[in-house]
């Protein structure tokens, strides 16, 4: 969080360095903090109507359900609404502020596939991410990263159509130093919001094993996701982090740039908290 202080703060500086004004960069954060919060709660609604998620009962699918009910009991939560989504890619997703507002889902792609000490392991790991709240950690940094994107947009749009207020045109130095901020603040923004996303992953993975005391299924869901690795019909790159797995196309792309760690990093942890449990 300090670092997005120190990205929002010096691009505010900088412009207002060049333009000598201040209050123009305090109204587009206000703007940008109040979009930010909006998002936050209605985040999980509009997460579910992208995907196409679908709540059900226990009529409707007695398994998933069961699995889902028994993994609340164990773990103290508040029984979360459940979805499923009708697409034949594997995979899940969470959703919620808190415990008390939590959302699960699944794809009938997962079902299908998946045994039940594999799904028990994916949906302790969709329910690991409500426990620790993650929901609200990635959405506190996606507010950051939407503050930044605003006021660099704000910025460079002023600095285009409105200039300096100074008579001079403003300090070349000033100008100079707020486009290289305006144009590199959204890509490191970006870059923190991946890193805290694959962190959470590892943290999902180790809360879920640990909640089912299986680490192995876990881990051979993820073995077997890798083999039927397909991406979602309805994607969506605002809510893929969410996921169990990458919902997106595979591109070649750095690691860096990924929303989840790789499937090997994450099955040998797993195999590391096997031999100490």
């Amino acid at each position: 969080m300090s670092l997005f202080v120190v990205i929002i703060g010096t691009l505010g500086y900088a412009y207002s360095l060049y333009s000598g004004d201040s209050s123009s960069v305090i109204i587009i954060f206000s703007i940008a903090v109040i979009y930010a919060v909006v998002s936050y709660f209605i985040s999980s609604k509009v997460a579910l109507t992208v995907n196409g998620a679908k709540p059900i009962t226990k009529q409707d699918n007695p398994r998933l359900y069961r699995i889902v009910e028994n993994l609340s009991i164990t773990t103290g939560m508040p029984m979360p609404k459940v979805y499923i989504i009708n697409d034949s890619a594997p995979n899940a997703f969470a959703t919620g502020r808190d415990p008390k507002h939590a959302h699960v889902a699944a794809t009938t792609g997962l079902l299908d596939i998946m045994s039940d000490s594999e799904l028990e392991g994916v949906m302790a790991h969709e329910m690991g991410h409500v426990q620790n709240y993650d929901i609200r950690v990635m959405m506190v940094v996606f507010a950051c990263v939407s503050v930044v994107g605003l006021m660099t947009d704000f910025i460079m749009r002023m600095m285009w159509f409105g200039g300096s207020d100074d008579d001079d045109g403003g300090s070349p130095i000033a100008l100079v130093l707020t486009i290289v901020l305006a144009l590199i603040a959204p890509t490191v923004a970006l870059l923190v919001q991946l890193a805290v996303s694959r962190k959470r992953e590892f943290l999902a993975d180790a809360t879920g094993a640990l909640t089912t005391r299986y680490p192995e299924g876990l881990a051979s869901a993820l073995r077997k996701l890798e083999k039927h690795s397909t991406s979602l019909k309805r994607q969506n790159s605002s809510t893929a982090h969410l996921f169990f797995a990458n919902p997106l196309k595979k591109r070649s792309l750095s690691k860096l740039f990924s929303t989840h760690p790789p499937i090997e990093d994450r099955v040998a942890r797993l195999h590391e908290m096997g031999g100490k449990l």
